[in-house]
């Protein structure tokens, strides 16, 4: 069907046109809302600027289509192929993208904001400014589990998005709003945080070993048994942040702030915490073997039965400290 015929036909009233062939036509800036092409093949079809609100979308082939700007407000995408398709700046606030196919796809400054993205591949996408606040990517089934390996999300707004379970290896979220996200049991190895505000994140068992976190702010941020092994931490912000039985052996974690932070029974072993901050912090039972702990600041920190026998102590600040044996530091 070419264009023309489609635009009078859906201005005649006409919205059903389930399983059509649109391939690689042009309908820039076509107003069809609420349209119905289920099971149509648009793969490099141009839509830029196109009205497409409330459209089925359902299992349709958009390869490599061209949406920029384009309104997909509320559309009905399940199952779509979205692959190497356009979407820089298209709204798709509230839209329905269970099961798509996104891989490699362009999402600059896209508006994703309360999306339904479940079981969504979004590998490789460039969601660089995107905004995906209150975006769902919950892993409720096997089948839902969210995958975004490799994806570009710089500077993207995903505060309070569900991200339970999802597949984030090497994913880059520097500079990303990640306030209040769950990120249980999320893959996040080798994953770029630097510079993200992960205030009141839920990061409980998420493995995040090898990954960047320098500059982030994880103030008050719940991570319980947590996997950061070798993860780059410099200058941290994580104030107030629960690491009960955390896993940080060969932390870089030079001048972070962990002031009123608790670490019992954190493996902490040959990490870098040198002129970190972790007053009023609690250490009990910590394991800090051959832990650089230079120039620390650890007043007024609870040290009851930590391991500190082969931490390298030069230059710490004891001042009200509670000591390994349980007595206070005296000078």
């Amino acid at each position: 069907m070419n264009p023309q015929t489609l635009i009078q036909r859906y201005n005649a009233g006409e919205t059903e046109f389930s399983g059509i062939n649109l391939s690689g036509t042009d309908l820039h800036g076509a107003d069809l809302i609420g349209i119905d092409l289920s099971h149509s093949d648009l793969h490099s079809a141009t839509l830029i600027f196109a009205y497409l609100s409330r459209a089925r979308l359902t299992q349709s082939n958009l390869t490599g289509a061209r949406l920029s700007g384009a309104n997909l407000n509320q559309a009905s995408m399940t199952g779509a192929n979205l692959h190497n398709a356009d979407l820089h700046g298209a709204s798709l606030q509230g839209a329905d993208l269970r099961s798509a196919d996104i891989t490699l796809a362009t999402l600059l400054d896209a508006n994703l904001i309360e999306a339904d993205l479940r079981g969504t591949d979004l590998s490789g996408s460039n969601l660089t400014g995107a905004c995906l606040r209150g975006a769902n990517l919950r892993e409720e089934k096997r089948i839902y589990s969210s995958t975004l390996a490799g994806a570009i999300l710089c500077n993207v707004d995903l505060q309070a998005a569900n991200l339970k379970g999802a597949d984030l290896p090497k994913v880059n979220m520097s500079g990303a709003n990640l306030r209040e996200v769950n990120f249980r049991n999320a893959d996040l190895r080798g994953a770029n945080l630097s510079g993200a505000d992960l205030s009141g994140a839920f990061l409980t068992e998420a493995n995040l070993t090898g990954a960047n976190l320098d500059s982030a702010i994880l103030k008050g941020a719940r991570m319980e048994r947590v996997l950061l092994t070798e993860a780059r931490m410099s200058e941290v912000n994580l104030e107030g942040a629960l690491l009960i039985d955390a896993k940080m052996s060969r932390v870089q974690l030079e001048k972070g702030n962990l002031k009123r932070s608790r670490l019992n029974r954190t493996d902490l072993s040959r990490a870098n915490l040198r002129n970190a901050d972790l007053s009023e912090a609690e250490l009990i039972e910590t394991y800090c073997a051959r832990t650089n702990m230079t120039g620390v600041n650890l007043s007024a920190a609870n040290l009851v039965r930590a391991e500190l026998s082969t931490a390298i102590l030069t230059w710490v600040e004891w001042k009200g400290a509670t000591m390994p044996d349980g007595s206070e530091y005296r000078a």
